[in-house]
């Protein structure tokens, strides 16, 4: 198998396990959780997205991954984890924390589209990710899916009380 292959084939397998884990454990767990808890919980996972701007250290990536890529990558990251750490510290002020829910929801989601966009286009070489690859196979599955949970979060609640995923406690039928 070429470096692209085996790229291309992490890059879909990593998803997998987070989708399973996120069915089997995350989402029963957070549709249990008042509305404003739950997104929450997935603005702190978030916040660690600072760790984006390794794509600008010279030795963790290789000198040739495509600068464009590295800085579009490395800066929505920490403008996506900045936003998720003001919701979270926003979150008694139930105004501003959804507006920055939404922001970083946003702003995450376009982040992770046109990176892997940005790939496509470039024919991003795997090895010139360095020990970024990590992120990129591991983390942003992860990232993109809590993306989507949040995306579903927002669904209007159905009379009868439940959303398409699953009924939340506390909710009048």
């Amino acid at each position: 198998m070429t470096a692209t292959t085996i790229f291309q084939l992490h890059l879909i397998l990593g998803y997998v396990p987070w989708l399973l884990l996120m069915a089997a454990y995350g989402w029963p767990r957070l549709r249990t959780l008042d509305r404003a808890e739950a997104h929450r919980a997935i603005a702190a996972l978030h916040s660690f997205r600072f760790f984006g701007l390794v794509f600008l250290i010279p030795g963790v990536v290789g000198p040739n991954l495509p600068r464009g890529f590295a800085e579009f990558a490395a800066y929505g990251d920490f403008a996506t984890g900045i936003l998720a750490m003001l919701a979270v510290a926003a979150v008694s002020f139930r105004p501003l924390f959804w507006m920055l829910v939404i922001a970083f929801n946003v702003v995450g989601i376009i982040d992770i589209t046109v990176d892997y966009a940005h790939g496509l286009q470039l024919s991003l070489p795997p090895g010139e990710l360095g020990s970024a690859y990590g992120i990129v196979i591991l983390y942003v599955p992860l990232l993109f899916i809590t993306h989507v949970t949040a995306l579903v979060l927002w669904l209007p609640v159905r009379r009868s009380g439940s959303i398409s995923l699953g009924r939340r406690p506390g909710t009048n039928p």
